[in-house]
């Protein structure tokens, strides 16, 4: 058994253009006033990290360290989701997710794809740098927009998108590995890891790579309607990393898991603020502490009705409310007598 570290916040829907959201500094002071112990770094946003200088600059990440500590916070892991978005794009999205890179790779996807496997690479030597174990990333998707077809998918479709999502992350997993770090995909819709199935469908084509691992978010498997609690005994072994995010699921004669194009606010599934949403939290950490998850407790605040100050200040006490101080004894411990194997013996009437 294990008690969870945190809490921890993401920072990548707090970072902003104003202040005290704007600079690593001050995003810091905010968050330890709150009462969080950690935060959990958007390597791509330059308004908080440098990532190129990171990789690279010793000096640098001890600056940042140091920073931290002086609010008592420590660097819970830093996230890659949009270069590992990058790394596998399907065409449809090509528009879409150009707004993600810098300019001079637009229009261009392989040198698109080419800036993202780099800024992976980076962000692992960054963690190696600033003693991290765990980064969490997207997988990118080529066959998302097969996901329920008509007509149906021709035979193969699936297995060489996945053949070519493995090829594209080999290389990225390697790296990691040489770094010591694990790459923590989260299971997310729109990704081609979704579900169970698809990161075992994953996990084989990279031949089972010890640096292939799970971020665990529960909100997108309750819009999912997919059951999270059997989900954490079977891939406790993979998970490293811990979203703590709410949703809601609400079906009606009129929409259900896919939503009806609506906005977030009139959807049937669609995500809250800790402690307002479904989600079981209470067996959730129950299950990760009794399974010996080693990892953070990290804030994800997305939600379409309460604003996001409010989200991460509700959020660090929900989860501090919610992480178990494991024990180091049985309850029953006063009532055991020494017994000896004689005395064994004649109580199960063995002669």
């Amino acid at each position: 058994m294990q008690t969870l570290k945190g809490p921890s916040i993401h920072l990548a829907q707090f970072s902003d253009a104003a202040a005290p959201f704007n600079s690593l500094p001050a995003i810091a002071e905010w968050a330890a006033g709150l009462g969080f112990k950690a935060l959990q770094i958007p390597a791509w946003d330059q308004r908080l990290f440098n990532v190129e200088l990171a990789a690279t600059s010793q000096d640098y990440c001890d600056e940042i360290t140091g920073m931290l500590a002086s609010h008592g916070l420590v660097i819970s892991e830093l996230t890659t989701h949009i270069f590992g978005q990058l790394l596998a794009v399907h065409p449809a999205y090509d528009a879409m997710f150009d707004t993600f890179a810098p300019e001079q790779v637009r229009g261009n996807s392989q040198a698109r794809t080419e800036w993202a496997r780099r800024n992976l690479l980076l962000a692992a030597q960054a963690s190696r740098r600033l003693g991290l174990t765990d980064m969490g990333t997207f997988s990118g998707s080529f066959a998302w927009p097969y996901l329920f077809p008509f007509p149906q998918r021709p035979e193969g479709l699936i297995e060489t998108a996945f053949d070519e999502l493995a090829r594209r992350w080999l290389p990225v997993l390697d790296a990691c590995d040489e770094q010591g770090v694990n790459l923590c995909y989260e299971i997310h819709p729109s990704e081609d890891l979704h579900d169970g199935a698809t990161f075992e469908m994953f996990h084989e084509r990279v031949g089972g790579h010890a640096r292939c691992a799970i971020l665990f978010d529960p909100s997108h498997f309750v819009l999912q309607q997919l059951n999270y609690l059997d989900y954490l005994d079977i891939y406790k072994d993979h998970i490293r990393m811990f979203h703590v995010k709410d949703a809601e699921f609400n079906p009606t004669g009129r929409q259900g898991i896919y939503g009806g194009y609506q906005s977030w606010v009139n959807r049937a599934g669609r995500f809250r603020s800790l402690g307002d949403g479904q989600v079981d939290f209470k067996a959730i950490f129950s299950k990760l502490a009794h399974h010996g998850y080693q990892g953070w407790a990290s804030l994800e605040w997305e939600c379409c009705l309460k604003d996001q100050e409010t989200g991460a200040r509700e959020g660090a006490a929900f989860i501090k409310q919610h992480i178990i101080p494991v024990t180091g004894k049985i309850f029953d411990d006063f009532a055991g007598a020494a017994i000896d194997a004689r005395q064994i013996n004649a109580m199960l009437g063995i002669a």
